[in-house]
């Protein structure tokens, strides 16, 4: 099996974890590598690989479920983007493009002042969070507050995680993808979401 091709089998079998175990996109590769029987060090695909055949996945097996169960998360996420509306939040990951199910965990990046501000903020409302450091979009660690919120639309709890990075960073931020598009949105744009049809990010 040439390269080319190999990539594409192991983000097909990487795609079927993401979407049923709820896997994120590094560990779904690994254990694709492990399930096919592959050299540890074998060629892993990259990331945009993988999102296309999520999207492949979902359409083939997921498609009466998924679009309702996206809906509720991003619901959920804007639910929490207005709690935060004051650290200027941005939804980013699978549920702002498109590919969350109801195994997904929501990210939503802050961008403060202080960096112990929404923390504080947290604490205030009596929030439960547990703080971790992350490795951010930068490649810088960040601070994020993991936390499980109660999606009405799922009836169930879903892992929510703001990521806190300075405000300087959000310029770097909104930088186009590889494939053009933004990588998060904003407060209204994940309203603009809501009220598509389609619910599509762009």
């Amino acid at each position: 099996m040439n390269p080319t091709t190999l990539k594409l089998e192991i983000a097909g079998a990487a795609a079927a974890l993401i979407v049923e175990e709820g896997l994120e996109y590094g560990p779904a590769k690994h254990r694709a590598v492990k399930q096919m029987g592959l050299p540890a060090r074998t060629e892993l695909p990259g990331n945009d690989e993988v999102e296309d055949a999520v999207h492949d996945y979902i359409a083939i097996f997921c498609a009466d479920s998924q679009p309702g169960e996206l809906r509720a998360l991003r619901e959920l996420a804007l639910t929490w983007m207005q709690r935060m509306a004051a650290f200027r939040p941005y939804l980013g990951g699978a549920v702002w493009h498109g590919t969350a199910t109801r195994l997904s965990d929501i990210y939503i990046q802050l961008f403060c002042d202080d960096s112990k501000s929404a923390e504080i903020a947290l604490i205030d409302h009596q929030v439960d969070y547990e703080p971790r450091t992350v490795t951010g979009f930068t490649g810088d660690k960040v601070e994020a507050l993991s936390l499980s919120s109660f999606c009405p639309g799922l009836n169930e709890p879903v892992g929510v995680h703001l990521l806190v990075y300075d405000h300087d960073d959000l310029r770097g931020a909104l930088r186009p993808d590889g494939k053009g598009r933004k990588p998060r949105g904003d407060l209204a744009e994940v309203q603009k979401l809501l009220m598509s049809p389609t619910e599509s990010s762009s």
